[in-house]
């Protein structure tokens, strides 16, 4: 399975959860996608948060905390307020657009 394949299952998760006002660690990810850790996650989680910077969706990437913090991690360079972030990822209506496909986030990727 490709990285950007990985993206879009992680998408379903994360809308998923955006609609029950609920986020992941990045274990919780890891161990739902069957990964040894929660190190790994970047790589899928990058192309996400890019989409949604260029689509001016909220940054649906908040959801996905540190265990320890509560935080989204450092590298999440799209989130300017993570509180304001959240209500606005958490109050947007996800299934009223059209999914992304894995070409989207293939293309979306800066890395």
């Amino acid at each position: 399975m490709t990285r950007y394949q990985r993206s879009s299952q992680i998408w379903t998760l994360l809308i998923c959860a955006a609609r029950e006002r609920k986020s992941f660690t990045y274990g919780d990810l890891a161990a739902i996608l069957g990964f040894g850790g929660a190190g790994t996650m970047a790589q899928f989680l990058g192309p996400i948060m890019w989409l949604c910077q260029d689509y001016e969706w909220p940054p649906l990437t908040v959801l996905v905390v540190n265990s320890e913090s509560g935080l989204p991690g450092e590298g999440l360079s799209t989130v300017e307020e993570v509180n304001e972030d959240r209500e606005a990822v958490l109050n947007f209506d996800w299934f009223s657009i059209e999914p992304p496909q894995i070409s989207d986030f293939s293309e979306a990727d800066r890395s």
